[in-house]
């Protein structure tokens, strides 16, 4: 198989498991039903992690639910235009790099590490 023909079909892959995914995140609550996959930290001990709701979070945003993705992990639904700069700047590496390098530069990073260890431990606290 030639380098293109195995790049269609990774694509295709990747587009038919996403498809999948949105169609089982937009059919099942995640909290409701033990399909889906536990966070081992919560499990361990009791604390939320920074990714915890998340699941819930894509199911309530698939139905049009801004406000329970909202409650179920603020900083998630906050960050994704965030993600979506990334995803930008990522297609646009090879023919905007000083883009590229901007988003993904060292302060940016570790601005993105502060804003979750800090959502990480105020959701604790207060029980978010």
């Amino acid at each position: 198989m030639t380098t293109a023909g195995r790049r269609t079909v990774i694509i295709t892959a990747g587009a038919v498991i996403l498809t999948a995914l949105v169609v089982i995140y937009a059919l099942f609550d995640p909290g409701e039903i033990r399909l889906f996959p536990r966070c081992p930290f919560l499990m361990l001990t009791g604390l939320k992690c920074p990714g915890c709701g998340s699941q819930r979070v894509i199911h309530a945003l698939l139905g049009g639910d801004i406000a329970t993705a909202w409650h179920n992990n603020a900083v998630m639904v906050a960050s994704l235009p965030f993600i979506a700069l990334l995803l930008v700047a990522q297609t646009m590496r090879v023919s905007h790099p000083r883009f590229y390098h901007r988003v993904n530069s060292r302060a940016v990073i570790l601005s993105t590490f502060a804003i979750v260890v800090l959502w990480w431990i105020i959701r604790n606290i207060f029980d978010l």
